[in-house]
């Protein structure tokens, strides 16, 4: 073979590789690059029992942080959520929303279930002691630091939540502010995987 012909089969194989990825729609979320395995946990779940994350294979998770009290952000994302979860109609069946919680204090299994369930009653919270959460917060780069305000709190933290696929890899980080038709967006793509 000569140095063209050797030319001419290096770039139709780099065509033929590059092609299916170059067809495939970008997320609008922040992508992993590569998808890496979302570390695993075991709380306690508002719908009673253990939040394990591994339970959920086969379906896409999304994970955010959040707390019960909060009045700002965390309605906003779980609105949102709920929006996106209707509009994907029957392939939502294939989505679970994981909420953890960054404020064990107040938030049990019981007031998370009702909170949570305000917004979609398939929403799932985990909870747990501060030192299980503070972990599950760590390995997920969550940030949550506790702001008193005379006889109360809140707590600032972390507002964008993970897309898991359904092999349990962090595939995307969508930022806080996306609308559902993002969410629709990506969720679609990955359910189609």
């Amino acid at each position: 073979m000569n140095i063209r012909t050797v030319r001419s089969v290096l770039l139709t194989l780099a065509v033929i590789v590059a092609a299916p990825a170059a067809s495939a729609p970008p997320l609008k979320a922040g992508v992993f690059d590569p998808p890496r395995d979302a570390p695993l946990f075991s709380l306690q779940s508002s719908g009673g029992g253990k939040l394990e994350l591994r339970s959920y294979r086969g379906k896409v998770v999304i994970l955010g942080f959040g707390f019960t009290w909060c009045t700002d952000v965390c309605p906003v994302t779980l609105a949102t959520l709920a929006q996106a979860r209707r509009k994907l109609g029957a392939a939502a069946d294939d989505v679970q929303v994981v909420y953890v919680t960054v404020d064990p204090e107040r938030d049990d299994p019981a007031r998370m279930k009702a909170y949570l369930h305000a917004f979609d009653p398939t929403f799932i919270g985990g909870t747990g002691e501060a030192a299980e959460l503070a972990a599950v917060r760590k390995d997920y780069g969550i940030v949550a630091e506790k702001h008193v305000k005379g006889s109360s709190y809140s707590v600032a933290h972390s507002s964008s939540t993970y897309l898991i696929d359904r092999r349990g890899r962090l595939r995307a980080l969508m930022p806080y502010g996306r609308g559902a038709d993002d969410y629709v967006h990506d969720l679609q793509i990955l359910l189609a995987e």
